[in-house]
C-alpha cells in the first residue's frame, strides 16, 4: 500500500467507518429486537414466557462472555460462507456484528425494564393490545436509554474494529499496526490514536445530544 500519507489516513478512516456503520445497523437492529423479546417474555412481561426468557437470557450471557478476538477466529468459516473471504473490511462486519448483538441487547433490555410498570398496567386497563403497548409505551419511554446504549455500543464497535484491523480487516487498526508498529513509525500510531479519540468524542457528543432530544421526561 504505497499511498501518500493523507490518502492513507483517509482510506483507513473510510474503511473503519464502513465496518462500524454496517455492523452497527445489523447489531443494533438485531440487538433491539432481542431486547424486546427478553423484556416481553420476562416474568412481568406482556407475553410472559419464563422458559423462553430463561433460555434466551442464558444464551445472551454466554455470547457476551466470549472475547472478541476468540469470536473473530471462531466465526472464520461463517464469515467465509457469507462474504466469501476472511480478510478485508467487509469480512470484519460479521464478527463485529455478532460481538455487539448480545452486548447491545442487554443494554436495551435494561432501559425497557426500567419503564414504569404503572404505565404498562394503565395501557392494559385501557384495553390496548400487547403489541401496541410495546410500540406506544415501552419503546417511547425507553428511547433515551436505548439511544444511550447505541452510543456505548457504537463506540465499543470502533474499539473492536481497531482490533479486527490487526488481523487483516483494514481500517485504522491495520494502519497503526502495519505502519506504526511493524515499521517503528511512532508518529503514525500517535496520529491514529488522535483520529480514534476524535471519532469517539464525536460519537459520544452526537449520542448524548440525541438522547436529550428524545427525553420528554423533563
Amino acid at each position: 500500500m504505497s499511498l501518500p500519507p493523507l490518502e492513507r489516513y483517509l482510506q483507513a478512516l473510510l474503511e473503519t467507518l464502513a465496518m462500524v456503520g454496517v455492523s452497527a445497523v445489523i447489531a443494533i437492529g438485531a440487538g433491539l429486537l432481542l431486547a424486546i423479546v427478553l423484556n416481553v417474555t420476562g416474568p412481568r412481561g406482556v407475553y410472559a414466557r419464563p422458559r423462553l426468557h430463561k433460555g434466551l437470557s442464558v444464551t445472551v450471557n454466554i455470547c457476551r462472555a466470549i472475547p472478541f478476538i476468540i469470536l473473530l477466529v471462531a466465526l472464520l468459516p461463517v464469515t467465509r460462507a457469507i462474504v466469501g473471504t476472511t480478510l478485508g473490511t467487509w469480512a470484519a462486519v460479521v464478527p463485529l456484528a455478532a460481538n455487539l448483538i448480545p452486548f447491545y441487547a442487554r443494554i436495551a433490555q435494561v432501559s425497557l425494564n426500567e419503564v414504569d410498570a404503572g404505565l404498562v398496567e394503565a395501557a392494559r386497563a385501557m384495553g390496548c393490545k400487547r403489541w401496541h403497548i410495546v410500540r406506544h409505551v415501552l419503546l417511547p419511554e425507553a428511547l433515551p436509554g436505548i439511544i444511550g446504549g447505541m452510543t456505548v455500543s457504537v463506540i465499543a464497535m470502533v474499539n473492536a474494529s481497531a482490533m479486527a484491523g490487526a488481523v487483516g480487516a483494514g481500517g485504522l487498526g491495520d494502519l497503526a499496526i502495519r505502519y506504526g508498529y511493524e515499521r517503528y513509525e511512532t508518529r503514525v500510531m500517535f496520529e491514529v490514536i488522535v483520529i480514534l479519540i476524535a471519532l469517539v468524542s464525536l460519537l459520544q457528543f452526537a449520542g448524548e445530544w440525541l438522547a436529550r432530544r428524545t427525553d420528554h421526561r423533563g
